[in-house]
C-alpha cells in the first residue's frame, strides 16, 4: 500500500524544485534562491531527505555524447498475467541496462519499456536477443523517438 502524501509548504516545493535540477547546489546558495537563511534551509532539507521525499541524489548523464541516442518506446504484450508471471518479468527486466524505463500498464497491452541505443541496428539486436527472449512475452511493437521534447523531472 502507498505511503500517503506528505503536505509541504511552498518553501518546500521551492527547495524541491531546485534540488531536482541542482542537486550539488550549496545550501547557502539554496538559502538565497529561497528567501530563507541557511540554517531553517538546512533543516528543511535533512526533513524532506529523512520523510524520503529527496530519496538521493545522481549525476545527470547525455546518452547522446555516451553514444545512447537511439530511443524506442516498446509495447509488450504477456502470455501471463498472473502475479509470479509478472514477478518473473520485472525480475528480468532489472538486468538489461538497455531498459532505461518500464511501465505495468492498464490498457490494451501490459508493460510499456523505453529502451536507449546507438542506433536502429543496436536496437534490432536488443529486440532480438533480449526483449523477445522476457519472460512470457507474447508480442511487442515498437515506436522509435524521433525527438525528445521534455525528459528529466517534473
Amino acid at each position: 500500500m502507498p505511503e500517503k502524501p506528505v503536505t509541504l509548504d511552498t518553501f518546500d516545493h521551492a527547495i524541491l524544485d531546485i534540488v531536482s535540477v541542482q542537486g550539488r547546489i550549496p545550501v547557502t546558495d539554496l538559502a538565497r534562491r529561497i528567501g530563507l537563511s541557511k540554517s531553517p534551509t538546512q533543516t528543511r532539507l535533512k526533513r524532506l531527505e529523512a520523510e524520503g521525499i529527496i530519496t538521493g541524489y545522481q549525476a545527470l548523464l547525455d546518452p547522446i555524447r555516451l553514444g545512447r541516442a537511439h530511443v524506442a518506446f516498446v509495447e509488450v504484450k504477456l502470455t501471463d498475467t498472473r502475479e509470479r508471471a509478472l514477478a518473473d518479468f520485472n525480475r528480468v527486466v532489472q538486468t538489461i541496462p538497455e531498459i532505461e524505463q518500464c511501465h505495468l500498464i492498464a490498457g490494451s497491452f501490459d508493460y510499456l519499456l523505453k529502451v536507449r541505443t546507438s542506433d536502429i541496428v543496436g536496437y534490432r539486436h536488443v529486440l532480438a536477443d533480449r526483449l523477445s527472449a522476457l519472460p512470457h512475452v507474447a508480442s511487442t511493437s515498437t515506436y522509435v523517438a524521433m525527438e525528445a521534447v521534455k525528459e528529466g523531472h517534473f
